[in-house]
């Protein structure tokens, strides 16, 4: 993706809501480049969806409505897991 793309995903990571913001902005900045294409797709697709959404989603309240959204969702928490061990 280009560094104008890159911008953009990193400033629609930001959500204005605290709980997201801890989750998604870190993973914009230090996973995203390492996302195959197909990925980095779905991670913008994802983005498009409801603040929300995303919050039940990201706190596990609930499903993602797509099922394409589930192994992503898994790689948010585990990189937040990550983080938090160190």
């Amino acid at each position: 993706m280009t560094d104008l793309n890159r911008q953009k995903i990193f400033w629609h990571s930001r959500r204005g809501m605290l709980e997201l913001d801890l989750l998604l902005v870190p993973f914009a900045t230090e996973v995203f480049d390492s996302l195959s294409n197909e990925e980095q797709l779905l991670y913008q697709d994802f983005l498009a969806s409801e603040d929300q959404d995303l919050y039940q989603w990201l706190l596990q309240l609930s499903e993602p409505s797509e099922v394409r959204f589930k192994p992503l969702i898994a790689k948010i928490l585990a990189h937040n897991e990550d983080r938090d061990s160190i």
